[in-house]
């Protein structure tokens, strides 16, 4: 077990999602859009290899996190093609307010049958979207 994520145990049968790959242009512009607009935790920025560089972001509360990286030919992807990655947040009005107070561009809330949304974009294009579900607590 982990201090950042205490149920973290990998158990027989498990398949724990705790990474995905976000394809960007640039990692400084991105790395400051998700640190400084969007709250994340910048966990590791480090370059282990000539033309490698890696940094990886979590957000407030999850225990999965996002990378932007360059130079590692496994993940590459076109930039800015990720699409519907979901923050999931206990009051979207309030988190909506607090990113669109940051800066980020953040479409009204939308309520698709119970479940609510609002979309935005990082600068590459790659869309995200906080999603509230009243039923969860």
């Amino acid at each position: 077990m982990t201090e950042k994520n205490p149920t973290a145990d990998v158990r027989p049968g498990a398949f724990l999602l705790e990474l995905v790959m976000v394809p960007v242009s640039d990692l400084d512009k991105s790395k400051a859009f998700y640190a400084d607009q969007l709250g994340f935790t910048v966990d590791v920025d480090v370059a282990p290899a000539e033309g490698v560089r890696i940094v990886q972001l979590t957000p407030p509360g999850s225990y999965a996190s996002i990378t932007l990286s360059t130079g590692i030919a496994q993940a590459d992807m076109p930039v800015g093609s990720l699409r519907g990655l979901h923050l999931v947040v206990a009051d979207i009005e309030a988190a909506r307010e607090e990113l669109i107070g940051r800066g980020v561009d953040v479409a009204p809330v939308e309520d698709m049958g119970g479940v609510f949304y609002a979309w935005f974009a990082d600068p590459d294009g790659n869309t995200w979207t906080l999603q509230h579900m009243p039923w969860r607590k």
